[in-house]
Protein backbone atom coordinates (compact mmCIF):
# COMPACT_ATOMS: atom_id res chain seq x y z
CA UNK A 1 0.00 0.00 0.00
CA UNK A 2 1.17 3.77 -0.83
CA UNK A 3 1.65 5.64 2.27
CA UNK A 4 1.98 9.09 0.74
CA UNK A 5 0.89 10.13 -2.73
CA UNK A 6 2.42 13.32 -3.77
CA UNK A 7 1.44 15.88 -6.14
CA UNK A 8 3.80 17.85 -8.28
CA UNK A 9 8.10 17.40 -8.39
CA UNK A 10 9.07 20.96 -8.26
CA UNK A 11 11.50 21.55 -5.64
CA UNK A 12 9.17 20.82 -2.66
CA UNK A 13 7.87 17.69 -3.60
CA UNK A 14 10.59 16.07 -4.47
CA UNK A 15 12.44 17.22 -1.58
CA UNK A 16 9.52 15.53 0.84
CA UNK A 17 9.54 12.79 -0.98
CA UNK A 18 13.03 12.55 -0.73
CA UNK A 19 12.97 12.62 3.34
CA UNK A 20 10.11 10.19 3.48
CA UNK A 21 11.49 7.33 1.43
CA UNK A 22 14.69 7.92 3.48
CA UNK A 23 12.12 6.95 6.45
CA UNK A 24 11.22 4.34 4.95
CA UNK A 25 8.11 5.02 3.05
CA UNK A 26 6.48 4.15 0.13
CA UNK A 27 5.71 7.43 -2.10
CA UNK A 28 4.68 8.22 -5.29
CA UNK A 29 4.75 11.27 -6.94
CA UNK A 30 2.42 12.41 -9.38
CA UNK A 31 3.48 15.05 -12.06
CA UNK A 32 2.34 16.62 -15.66
CA UNK A 33 5.94 16.28 -16.60
CA UNK A 34 5.89 20.55 -17.94
CA UNK A 35 8.31 22.82 -17.00
CA UNK A 36 8.04 24.14 -12.93
CA UNK A 37 8.39 27.13 -11.14
CA UNK A 38 11.27 25.57 -9.46
CA UNK A 39 13.45 24.13 -12.79
CA UNK A 40 13.11 28.09 -13.90
CA UNK A 41 13.96 29.47 -10.45
CA UNK A 42 17.32 30.75 -10.08
CA UNK A 43 17.97 28.88 -6.78
CA UNK A 44 19.46 31.90 -4.78
CA UNK A 45 20.44 31.37 -1.49
CA UNK A 46 21.11 34.97 0.08
CA UNK A 47 21.38 34.97 4.49
CA UNK A 48 20.67 38.50 4.17
CA UNK A 49 18.87 40.94 2.04
CA UNK A 50 16.38 44.26 2.01
CA UNK A 51 17.45 47.61 1.72
CA UNK A 52 18.02 47.42 5.71
CA UNK A 53 20.71 44.16 5.59
CA UNK A 54 18.12 42.05 7.48
CA UNK A 55 18.88 38.15 8.12
CA UNK A 56 16.30 36.07 6.98
CA UNK A 57 14.07 34.36 9.32
CA UNK A 58 15.38 31.11 10.79
CA UNK A 59 18.71 31.23 8.67
CA UNK A 60 21.27 29.98 11.24
CA UNK A 61 19.07 26.84 11.61
CA UNK A 62 18.03 26.75 7.22
CA UNK A 63 21.33 27.24 5.98
CA UNK A 64 23.42 24.63 7.63
CA UNK A 65 20.21 22.30 6.76
CA UNK A 66 19.83 23.09 3.49
CA UNK A 67 24.01 23.21 2.82
CA UNK A 68 23.52 19.36 4.13
CA UNK A 69 21.33 18.26 2.20
CA UNK A 70 22.61 19.31 -0.56
CA UNK A 71 25.54 17.69 0.13
CA UNK A 72 23.93 14.73 0.70
CA UNK A 73 22.45 14.42 -2.67
CA UNK A 74 25.82 15.44 -4.45
CA UNK A 75 27.30 12.46 -2.69
CA UNK A 76 24.53 9.87 -3.73
CA UNK A 77 24.12 11.25 -7.41
CA UNK A 78 27.79 12.11 -7.74
CA UNK A 79 27.03 15.46 -9.11
CA UNK A 80 27.30 19.04 -7.42
CA UNK A 81 24.20 20.76 -7.14
CA UNK A 82 24.63 23.77 -5.10
CA UNK A 83 27.15 26.40 -5.61
CA UNK A 84 28.73 28.36 -2.74
CA UNK A 85 30.07 31.54 -4.22
CA UNK A 86 30.15 35.53 -3.03
CA UNK A 87 28.29 37.71 -3.41
CA UNK A 88 28.64 41.60 -3.89
CA UNK A 89 25.38 44.09 -2.99
CA UNK A 90 26.13 47.19 -4.84
CA UNK A 91 24.60 50.28 -3.04
CA UNK A 92 21.90 52.50 -4.55
CA UNK A 93 22.49 55.42 -2.14
CA UNK A 94 24.44 56.33 0.78
CA UNK A 95 21.65 55.19 3.13
CA UNK A 96 22.27 51.86 1.97
CA UNK A 97 25.96 52.20 2.84
CA UNK A 98 25.01 53.13 6.29
CA UNK A 99 22.85 50.22 6.74
CA UNK A 100 24.95 47.79 5.86
CA UNK A 101 27.65 49.37 8.64
CA UNK A 102 25.53 48.99 11.09
CA UNK A 103 25.32 45.19 11.10
CA UNK A 104 28.37 45.21 11.03
CA UNK A 105 28.59 45.54 15.42
CA UNK A 106 26.27 42.67 15.50
CA UNK A 107 27.51 39.56 16.34
CA UNK A 108 25.20 37.60 14.77
CA UNK A 109 26.34 38.77 11.41
CA UNK A 110 29.56 38.35 11.18
CA UNK A 111 29.25 35.16 9.43
CA UNK A 112 27.77 36.26 6.96
CA UNK A 113 29.45 40.21 6.07
CA UNK A 114 32.71 40.40 4.24
CA UNK A 115 34.19 43.85 3.61
CA UNK A 116 32.54 47.14 2.52
CA UNK A 117 34.47 48.93 -0.34
CA UNK A 118 33.66 52.22 -1.39
CA UNK A 119 33.51 53.89 -4.90
CA UNK A 120 34.42 52.27 -7.90
CA UNK A 121 36.04 49.83 -7.42
CA UNK A 122 34.92 47.04 -10.16
CA UNK A 123 36.60 47.06 -13.29
CA UNK A 124 33.70 48.16 -15.72
CA UNK A 125 30.53 47.86 -13.27
CA UNK A 126 29.34 50.99 -11.74
CA UNK A 127 29.61 51.35 -7.81
CA UNK A 128 29.41 54.81 -7.13
CA UNK A 129 28.39 54.32 -3.50
CA UNK A 130 30.41 51.17 -2.98
CA UNK A 131 29.63 47.19 -2.79
CA UNK A 132 29.73 44.66 0.37
CA UNK A 133 30.61 41.73 0.01
CA UNK A 134 28.35 38.61 1.40
CA UNK A 135 29.78 35.65 2.70
CA UNK A 136 27.32 32.48 2.93
CA UNK A 137 25.25 32.77 -0.55
CA UNK A 138 25.38 30.63 -3.25
CA UNK A 139 22.78 28.91 -5.86
CA UNK A 140 21.11 25.64 -6.62
CA UNK A 141 21.20 23.96 -9.84
CA UNK A 142 17.32 23.19 -9.46
CA UNK A 143 16.96 21.43 -13.16
CA UNK A 144 19.72 18.80 -12.88
CA UNK A 145 18.76 18.50 -9.43
CA UNK A 146 15.35 17.83 -9.93
CA UNK A 147 16.14 15.93 -13.20
CA UNK A 148 18.25 13.27 -11.15
CA UNK A 149 15.45 12.93 -8.31
CA UNK A 150 13.22 12.32 -10.97
CA UNK A 151 15.21 9.49 -12.42
CA UNK A 152 15.72 7.56 -9.13
CA UNK A 153 11.70 8.42 -8.67
CA UNK A 154 10.84 6.55 -11.75
CA UNK A 155 13.70 3.64 -11.25
CA UNK A 156 12.23 2.78 -7.74
CA UNK A 157 8.49 2.96 -8.74
CA UNK A 158 7.80 6.08 -7.06
CA UNK A 159 6.87 8.42 -10.04
CA UNK A 160 4.17 8.84 -12.36
CA UNK A 161 3.57 11.33 -15.59
CA UNK A 162 -0.11 12.15 -15.24
CA UNK A 163 -2.37 15.47 -15.84
CA UNK A 164 -4.01 15.45 -12.19
CA UNK A 165 -7.95 16.10 -12.03
CA UNK A 166 -9.16 16.78 -8.15
CA UNK A 167 -11.91 14.89 -9.40
CA UNK A 168 -10.69 11.83 -9.65
CA UNK A 169 -9.65 12.02 -5.76
CA UNK A 170 -12.15 10.12 -3.99
CA UNK A 171 -12.36 10.78 -0.31
CA UNK A 172 -15.13 8.36 1.36
CA UNK A 173 -15.58 5.35 1.94
CA UNK A 174 -11.17 5.59 1.67
CA UNK A 175 -8.78 7.59 0.19
CA UNK A 176 -8.29 6.79 -3.38
CA UNK A 177 -6.70 8.41 -6.54
CA UNK A 178 -7.52 6.53 -9.97
CA UNK A 179 -5.80 2.92 -9.04
CA UNK A 180 -4.12 4.13 -5.86
CA UNK A 181 -5.11 4.07 -1.91
CA UNK A 182 -2.72 6.22 -0.42
CA UNK A 183 -2.94 6.88 3.43
CA UNK A 184 -2.14 10.56 2.89
CA UNK A 185 -2.36 12.57 -0.15
CA UNK A 186 0.08 15.52 -0.04
CA UNK A 187 -0.37 18.56 -2.64
CA UNK A 188 2.81 20.03 -3.37
CA UNK A 189 2.35 21.87 -6.67
CA UNK A 190 2.98 25.43 -6.30
CA UNK A 191 0.56 28.27 -7.31
CA UNK A 192 -1.81 25.99 -8.52
CA UNK A 193 -2.72 25.62 -5.11
CA UNK A 194 -4.99 28.40 -5.63
CA UNK A 195 -6.96 26.27 -7.83
CA UNK A 196 -6.92 23.39 -4.91
CA UNK A 197 -10.41 22.66 -3.61
CA UNK A 198 -9.32 21.92 -0.21
CA UNK A 199 -6.70 24.55 0.22
CA UNK A 200 -7.65 27.27 -1.67
CA UNK A 201 -9.02 29.23 1.17
CA UNK A 202 -4.88 29.83 1.99
CA UNK A 203 -4.05 33.48 1.75
CA UNK A 204 -1.29 32.84 -0.82
CA UNK A 205 0.03 35.99 -3.00
CA UNK A 206 1.33 34.37 -6.47
CA UNK A 207 3.97 36.28 -8.24
CA UNK A 208 5.19 36.12 -11.79
CA UNK A 209 9.05 36.13 -11.99
CA UNK A 210 10.91 36.59 -15.58
CA UNK A 211 14.40 35.71 -16.10
CA UNK A 212 17.11 35.95 -18.87
CA UNK A 213 20.08 33.63 -19.54
CA UNK A 214 22.86 36.06 -21.32
CA UNK A 215 26.07 35.29 -23.11
CA UNK A 216 28.71 37.88 -23.34
CA UNK A 217 32.45 39.21 -24.10
CA UNK A 218 33.12 41.21 -20.55
CA UNK A 219 35.44 39.94 -18.25
CA UNK A 220 33.01 39.87 -14.77
CA UNK A 221 34.28 39.08 -11.35
CA UNK A 222 33.41 35.42 -10.33
CA UNK A 223 30.63 36.73 -7.83
CA UNK A 224 26.96 36.85 -7.76
CA UNK A 225 26.23 40.72 -8.31
CA UNK A 226 22.89 42.01 -6.30
CA UNK A 227 22.37 45.62 -7.76
CA UNK A 228 18.18 45.43 -7.06
CA UNK A 229 18.56 42.23 -9.29
CA UNK A 230 20.85 39.52 -9.15
CA UNK A 231 23.55 38.55 -11.52
CA UNK A 232 24.75 35.02 -11.57
CA UNK A 233 27.86 33.98 -13.60
CA UNK A 234 27.33 30.69 -15.03
CA UNK A 235 30.66 30.29 -16.51
CA UNK A 236 33.29 33.32 -18.09
CA UNK A 237 30.68 34.15 -20.77
CA UNK A 238 27.11 33.28 -19.99
CA UNK A 239 25.37 35.15 -16.92
CA UNK A 240 21.64 34.77 -15.71
CA UNK A 241 19.93 37.94 -14.40
CA UNK A 242 16.69 38.34 -12.99
CA UNK A 243 13.79 38.58 -11.33
CA UNK A 244 10.93 40.84 -12.03
CA UNK A 245 8.27 40.68 -9.37
CA UNK A 246 4.58 40.78 -11.24
CA UNK A 247 1.25 40.55 -9.06
CA UNK A 248 -1.07 41.89 -11.71
CA UNK A 249 -0.36 39.40 -14.81
CA UNK A 250 -0.06 35.49 -13.23
CA UNK A 251 0.75 33.72 -16.23
CA UNK A 252 3.89 31.88 -17.46
CA UNK A 253 4.23 34.11 -20.63
CA UNK A 254 7.99 35.82 -21.53
CA UNK A 255 7.49 39.37 -22.07
CA UNK A 256 9.08 42.27 -23.90
CA UNK A 257 7.81 44.21 -20.79
CA UNK A 258 9.87 41.76 -18.27
CA UNK A 259 13.31 41.73 -20.37
CA UNK A 260 13.58 45.32 -20.88
CA UNK A 261 13.06 45.88 -17.36
CA UNK A 262 15.74 43.60 -16.66
CA UNK A 263 17.90 44.73 -19.66
CA UNK A 264 17.54 48.14 -18.26
CA UNK A 265 18.77 47.31 -14.44
CA UNK A 266 21.53 45.13 -16.05
CA UNK A 267 22.54 48.36 -18.65
CA UNK A 268 22.53 50.91 -15.05
CA UNK A 269 25.90 48.83 -13.09
CA UNK A 270 27.14 47.94 -16.91
CA UNK A 271 27.34 49.74 -20.19
CA UNK A 272 29.31 46.96 -21.60
CA UNK A 273 26.54 44.12 -21.05
CA UNK A 274 24.53 46.23 -23.48
CA UNK A 275 25.42 44.11 -26.16
CA UNK A 276 24.97 40.73 -24.42
CA UNK A 277 23.38 38.06 -26.84
CA UNK A 278 20.02 36.54 -25.55
CA UNK A 279 20.30 32.71 -25.10
CA UNK A 280 16.57 32.39 -23.16
CA UNK A 281 13.68 33.94 -21.24
CA UNK A 282 11.57 32.00 -18.91
CA UNK A 283 8.87 32.71 -16.64
CA UNK A 284 7.25 31.33 -14.25
CA UNK A 285 4.78 31.80 -10.81
CA UNK A 286 6.23 31.89 -7.27
CA UNK A 287 3.58 30.24 -4.60
CA UNK A 288 4.72 33.18 -2.04
CA UNK A 289 2.24 33.44 1.14
CA UNK A 290 0.71 36.74 2.52
CA UNK A 291 3.22 36.43 5.65
CA UNK A 292 5.93 35.02 4.21
CA UNK A 293 5.76 31.86 5.83
CA UNK A 294 4.96 28.28 4.42
CA UNK A 295 1.56 26.41 4.21
CA UNK A 296 2.42 23.26 5.67
CA UNK A 297 -0.08 20.66 7.41
CA UNK A 298 -3.45 19.05 7.65
CA UNK A 299 -6.38 20.18 6.20
CA UNK A 300 -8.80 21.01 9.15
CA UNK A 301 -11.33 18.71 8.39
CA UNK A 302 -9.71 16.02 6.35
CA UNK A 303 -6.71 15.07 8.08
CA UNK A 304 -5.98 12.45 5.15
CA UNK A 305 -5.16 15.59 2.93
CA UNK A 306 -2.49 17.81 3.43
CA UNK A 307 -0.13 20.81 1.80
CA UNK A 308 3.17 21.04 1.30
CA UNK A 309 3.49 24.55 -0.26
CA UNK A 310 4.60 28.48 -0.29
CA UNK A 311 7.94 28.94 -0.50
CA UNK A 312 7.85 31.64 -2.25
CA UNK A 313 11.42 33.03 -3.88
CA UNK A 314 13.29 31.62 -0.64
CA UNK A 315 12.52 27.82 -1.71
CA UNK A 316 16.14 26.76 -2.16
CA UNK A 317 17.11 27.87 1.90
CA UNK A 318 14.07 27.00 3.37
CA UNK A 319 12.13 23.35 1.64
CA UNK A 320 15.41 21.05 2.93
CA UNK A 321 14.57 21.96 6.82
CA UNK A 322 11.05 21.90 6.17
CA UNK A 323 10.84 18.94 4.69
CA UNK A 324 12.58 17.12 7.00
CA UNK A 325 10.55 18.65 9.97
CA UNK A 326 7.36 17.70 8.17
CA UNK A 327 8.44 14.29 7.41
CA UNK A 328 9.01 13.63 10.96
CA UNK A 329 5.48 15.15 11.94
CA UNK A 330 3.84 12.94 9.32
CA UNK A 331 5.25 10.04 11.09
CA UNK A 332 4.57 11.20 14.08
CA UNK A 333 8.01 12.27 15.71
CA UNK A 334 7.90 15.87 16.25
CA UNK A 335 5.52 18.62 15.61
CA UNK A 336 5.33 21.57 13.15
CA UNK A 337 6.90 24.88 14.50
CA UNK A 338 3.64 27.54 15.05
CA UNK A 339 5.23 29.84 12.56
CA UNK A 340 4.92 27.34 9.73
CA UNK A 341 1.15 25.12 9.93
CA UNK A 342 -1.67 26.28 8.37
CA UNK A 343 -3.40 25.82 11.75
CA UNK A 344 -2.28 29.67 11.95
CA UNK A 345 -5.24 29.90 8.96
CA UNK A 346 -7.93 28.14 10.52
CA UNK A 347 -9.77 30.47 12.68
CA UNK A 348 -10.51 32.48 9.86
CA UNK A 349 -11.50 30.26 7.70
CA UNK A 350 -13.46 27.69 9.73
CA UNK A 351 -15.45 27.32 12.97
CA UNK A 352 -16.69 24.67 15.70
Amino acid sequence: MTDYLIIGQGLAGSLLAWELIQRGCKVVIIDNGRESASQVAAGLINPVTGMRFVKSADVDLLLPTAKHCYTQLADFFQQTFYVEKPMLRIFHNDNELINAGKRFSIPDYQAYLGAIQRGNAIDKLATPFGFLEQKQTGYLLTRPLLSCLKAFFIANGCYRQAEFDYRDIQLQPSLRWRDITPKRIIFCEGYQATQNPWFSWLPFQPVKGEILTLEHRMELPDKILNYGNWLIPLNSRQIRVGATFDRDHLDTEATEHGKSELLHALHQISADLTHAALISHQANIRPCTQDRQPFIGWHPQHKHLAIFNGFGAKGSLQIPWHSRHFADALLKTATLPPTCTIQRHYETHFTG
